[in-house]
């Protein structure tokens, strides 16, 4: 039997090469393959779709509604989305050519960085942050520059802090509020500051939003995308996979003006034609008749965090009051051990996942991300199991 022939070549490309395993999902690869684990790392919340929303998807599988919809999504969810966005957050975008309905927030923003990225493009984002970001400016060829936020902040981004990581060389910034992993939000006043700084210096603007239905104790979300000579430069990313706990249905949009949303459509049409139609259905239902159950789930996510947030400072492990999203960001520096140590002898130890906050950056050292989303049960199991794990540390 003859040998097959020896690949010399490296088909990976360079760029693809250098990208790092997510650092969330190579965490839980260890989860997977033990017994007895309380998990508080995967952002996934914590109820079923409600009812009504999983029998409109039904509903529309019983109707035979299996086809292809246009690259811009449903015009009936398109128009949805934009009674939605003029109530909710004071921003006016045109169904017909500014709304484009996607497979979710993560391919928005992939999207969103192809359309307007040139090989050298510098991006800036803020950090810890949701662990796409870097790799997929990357992915792209543009230059990746992660602003750092501090705890004493609650680990909200100043404008200061913005204005001095701006170069000639900055095309555009991502925000992310409430951000993934530290609940972070940021102020009126401090969106209006940043949103004077793009304009001046002339940069677009990503703003990931899927958290926003999700903040607590009266403090209200500000979208950068209404401030004033915000709308032309800003990309307005949202979607229903946190809010409405429809993360399985891969549903989300992105909102800009027509000629920014244009080139978004172009890598859009061939990369993915169109989000499944079932969950556009699904969708137009959330948003038409979903605001109780949003109201409803997060009344119980504050709970859960007002429990798991004081355990943690009750432990000795300090941790800030989040005000949005649903993830508590506690230190562990009085530990001794890194981020990474601590979670790999959590979970070996005790069976408590957490999240490495380095995961999400280099500024995450020294914290873990806890998802609250859990069962109250869970949570007072994990918070006790901690406490044992501490106390032997």
């Amino acid at each position: 039997m003859s040998k097959a022939p020896q690949i010399k070549r490296d088909f990976i490309a360079d760029h693809v090469r250098t990208i790092p395993r997510s650092g969330i999902r190579d965490f839980f690869d260890i989860v997977q393959s033990m017994d007895n684990v309380i998990s508080l790392g995967v952002g996934e919340p914590g109820f079923v779709t409600p009812w009504h929303i999983r029998e409109a998807g039904i509903y529309a599988l019983e109707r035979g509604r299996t086809s292809y919809t246009s690259n811009y999504g449903l015009l009936k969810l398109r128009r949805s989305i934009a009674r939605y966005l003029s109530t909710d957050y004071g921003l006016s975008y045109d169904p017909a050519n500014e709304i484009l309905v996607t497979v979710g927030v993560s391919e928005a923003m992939d999207i969103a960085l192809r359309a307007i990225i040139n090989p050298g493009d510098e991006i800036l984002y803020h950090e810890p942050c949701y662990v796409s970001y870097h790799p997929s400016i990357g992915m792209c060829q543009g230059v990746p520059k992660a602003i750092a936020t501090r705890v004493e902040n609650q680990f909200s981004l100043t404008a200061a802090d913005v204005a001095a990581a701006i170069t000639p060389r900055t095309k555009a910034i991502i925000l992310s509020f409430p951000t993934n992993p530290t609940g972070a939000t940021l102020g009126a006043e401090e969106v209006a500051k940043i949103a004077r700084l793009c304009v001046e210096h002339d940069l677009a603007v990503i703003t990931d939003e899927i958290y926003s239905e999700l903040t607590y104790n009266g403090v209200r979300h500000a979208s950068i995308a209404a401030e004033p000579g915000m709308r032309e430069r800003t990309i307005f990313l949202h979607g229903f996979s946190k809010a409405f706990a429809m993360t399985g249905f891969r549903i989300g949009y992105a909102c800009a003006p027509a000629g920014l949303l244009e080139g978004m459509l172009r890598v859009h049409q061939y990369a993915m034609m169109c989000a499944p139609i079932v969950s556009q259905d699904a969708a137009i239902e959330a948003l038409d008749r979903g605001a109780e159950d949003v109201v409803r789930m997060r009344e119980q996510y504050k709970l859960r965090r007002n429990f798991i947030v004081k355990s943690f400072n009750e432990l000795g492990l300090a941790c800030h009051l989040p005000q949005g999203a649903f993830y508590a960001f506690p230190s562990i520096k009085t530990t001794g051990l890194n981020a990474r140590e601590f979670a790999v002898k959590l979970l070996e130890q005790h069976r408590v996942a957490m999240v490495p906050g380095t995961a999400f950056g280099p500024s995450g050292e020294g914290f873990m991300r806890a998802s609250y989303c859990a069962a109250m049960e869970d949570l007072e199991q994990a918070v006790e199991r901690i406490g044992k794990f501490l106390r032997n540390v």
